[in-house]
């Protein structure tokens, strides 16, 4: 598909659209042609983006965390959807030591629970070839003693997904899991301090020792993680139903 050739009249869905992430993937989504709903707890969050974006961005105030947003969503959309892009951000706990057992709990309810609102508040609307899209995250996978609420909430997701895939993917509907991690961020800089109150050391070393972590001495950077979302808007994604895409810029050592 080239940039736009094939989406123009269609809209896709970002939930945490005023997050660093989800800014990048409205941008680079309105550049393939879509409309994006951006989708956030308050819309003063994405008043810049929606002046730099204009008319291909639409800001819609909703709370993922609750039933409300199904309805909220479904009124929203006027036109065909060609994918829901779940990245809401969610707030750093600690560790599992540490971490107070109600925020783990509104972690799955925002991560499980808000796409499940956002899939059904958009189902009308999805046609074959749609995909639905959640950005987990690292710690899904590799976990640590530091991110409780990341590393819960991601596992989950993995799940959640492929369960999503199977049940929509005989209408022609795809669902995937984009996992980077960690991303350079105000967010990554949240997990960085808590790392570094653990352990006693300052904010700074504390990042270049999770440089080290990655086998190219880098982070991911929210570029990265935009320009693989776009590119599901492929036909060729197909191939990737139900999968992980892992951008963790060289981190994990585990199979697969």
């Amino acid at each position: 598909m080239s940039d736009g050739a094939e989406s123009k009249g269609e809209i896709a869905l970002v939930v945490g659209a005023s997050g660093t992430i989800g800014q990048e993937i409205a941008r680079k989504l309105t550049a393939r042609g879509l409309t994006v709903i951006g989708i956030a707890r308050s819309a003063d969050g994405m008043a810049e983006l929606a002046a730099e974006l204009g008319a291909s961005f639409r800001p819609l105030a909703g709370n993922m965390g609750e039933d409300a947003a199904i309805d909220q969503i479904a009124a929203a959309i006027d036109a065909p959807v060609a994918m829901v892009v779940h990245a809401p951000g969610l707030p750093v706990a600690g560790g599992i030591r540490q971490a107070d057992t109600a925020a783990l709990v509104e972690a799955c309810n925002i991560k499980i629970g808000g796409l499940v609102r956002l899939v059904r508040g958009a189902e009308p609307h999805l046609r074959a070839g749609s995909r639905i899209v959640a950005v987990g995250g690292h710690y899904g996978f590799e976990p640590t003693a530091y991110a409780a609420t990341a590393g819960v909430a991601n596992a989950a997701l993995a799940n959640l997904i492929r369960q999503l895939n199977w049940a929509y993917g005989p209408d022609g509907i795809t669902a995937h899991l984009v996992a980077p991690g960690p991303v350079d961020s105000d967010r990554l800089r949240n997990v960085a301090a808590a790392r570094a109150q653990k352990a006693g050391t300052d904010l700074e070393d504390e990042l270049q020792v999770m440089r080290g972590d990655s086998a190219i001495n880098a982070f991911t950077t929210t570029g990265q993680v935009a320009w693989a979302i776009a590119n599901l808007l492929d036909p060729e994604a197909d191939a990737l139903a139900g999968s992980t895409l892992f951008l963790d810029s060289g981190r994990r050592k585990g199979i697969p």
